[in-house]
């Protein structure tokens, strides 16, 4: 992932980070996964990716973007969408996809949509992030992961 512009210095930018590259290689696994046709390995790996998400999303929605949507209000939207979309899909992986035979090209294709998503958060919004955000917006961030924690060790 990034690593051009410092912003991964900040401690919240790299746990976002990580929790990326987290569910970058989980995304390979599920591929791998459809590839072999193991829809219940499909599903608890989108289940492991869901719990990564979880704390993720509410750090992004609940401290991150509301920040940046001052400046970027069109794009953070449509980051918005893109995670009701993929949360969506992942939900499906507690139970609903035993009798969907179309959802594991779905989660495939969200999946898809996720990693062109992080790659709009690694190459955008975070370097976006360290150039607007101040002080108090940061302390924000930081706030909402001590409340929410991370599924990283």
């Amino acid at each position: 992932m990034c690593e051009y512009c410092g912003c991964q210095s900040l401690a919240a930018i790299d746990g976002l980070t990580r929790e990326h590259d987290a569910v970058v290689d989980l995304i390979g696994r599920v591929r791998d996964a459809h590839r072999d046709g193991r829809v219940t390995a499909m599903a608890e790996l989108a289940r492991e990716i869901g719990a990564v998400l979880a704390p993720h999303t509410e750090v992004e929605e609940g401290g991150l973007f509301p920040a940046m949507a001052l400046e970027f209000p069109e794009q953070i939207a449509a980051l918005e969408d893109e995670h009701r979309r993929i949360e969506a899909v992942l939900y499906e992986a507690n139970g609903p996809f035993l009798n969907d035979p179309t959802w594991p090209r779905r989660l495939v294709d969200a999946l898809g949509l996720l990693r062109e998503h992080i790659l709009k958060e690694q190459d955008g919004v975070f370097p976006a992030a360290l150039a607007f955000l101040d002080l108090e917006h940061w302390e924000v961030v930081e706030e909402v992961r001590a409340r929410v924690g991370s599924a990283l060790p």
